[in-house]
């Protein structure tokens, strides 16, 4: 397994179409290969609009299988550029059951699996109990070609059980995709991640989206404020994050000796006391 992985993470705002903003994505990959990066994770639902600023049945078109043609297609790309690729895709299961998912494609091409969000908000803006049902597959760990990947995605970054979750099962790097704007989010984004790498000893890697989509939602639009982040398991960024205000894409090398390292200094795992963590087991 090798030590240092070179990693990206990307941010772009909607184009207006779904063909222009696969097309960018995969320039986005051969990008990133082209100084590089071993493994690559897009944004939140990364070919559409975040759609969840409204409510419209429409946007169920944006769903297919975690299988179907959009993870086909970069599943193809991962094979021709070796990388490791997460793609935040709109997962159908079948007509009417959808979710909002992570698929996680080897270097190889080899689909391994998916992470299903499984904290789904639903507050102004951020409708999203409209568009999917809360994941049902609990927190996978994925043995990449690069090293063991957990995903967690964008409100589920909020709950730090999840994190958890993903250190006890092995995780050296977790990508946590997201469309996070102004507001009550700002100081959470500065410290949520930090504290998850810490907490847990792994890299955080967190893109997301960046700009107005008022092409589609005109005044209802809000301004995805970007600054994509990679932090190590101390909690200190990786490089400088991304800009607030334009398309990016980020690659940052990470060393995984950190994780063992973070964890033979800080012995979180060892002193944690799940058998007197009663509140939580009782709700």
């Amino acid at each position: 397994m090798m030590t240092t992985v070179r990693a990206s993470i990307t941010q772009t705002t909607w184009t207006g179409d779904k063909d222009s903003m696969l097309d960018k994505h995969e320039q986005f990959a051969r990008d990133a290969k082209q100084e590089g990066a071993q493994i690559i994770c897009f944004q939140e639902l990364f070919y559409g609009p975040y759609f969840g600023i409204t409510q419209d049945q429409k946007y169920y078109r944006y769903a297919e299988p975690a299988d179907g043609p959009i993870v086909q297609r970069f599943a193809a790309l991962a094979k021709e550029l070796e990388m490791v690729m997460i793609l935040p895709i709109y997962e159908e299961e079948q007509t009417g059951v959808y979710y909002n998912t992570a698929v996680v494609v080897d270097a190889d091409g080899t689909i391994l699996g998916k992470y299903r969000k499984n904290h789904i908000p639903q507050l102004e803006k951020f409708f999203e109990k409209f568009y999917f049902r809360p994941g049902n597959l609990g927190y996978p760990v994925f043995d990449t070609a690069v090293g063991k990947v957990g995903v967690y995605i964008c409100y589920d970054r909020h709950f730090p059980e999840g994190w958890r979750e993903l250190g006890l099962a092995g995780a050296q790097m977790v990508f946590n995709p997201n469309a996070t704007k102004p507001g009550l989010s700002n100081r959470l984004w500065d410290v949520e991640g930090p504290c998850a790498a810490v907490a847990n000893g792994y890299f955080v890697l967190q893109p997301n989206r960046v700009g107005l989509e008022d092409i589609e939602y005109g005044d209802e639009a809000v301004d995805f404020y970007g600054t994509s982040q990679i932090i190590d398991p101390r909690g200190n960024f990786v490089g400088e994050r991304a800009a607030s205000d334009k398309e990016e894409v980020m690659v940052r090398d990470i060393d995984l000796d950190m994780v063992q390292q973070m964890r033979d200094d800080w012995q979180f795992y060892r002193d944690r006391r799940p058998d007197s963590y009663t509140a939580t087991a009782r709700a």
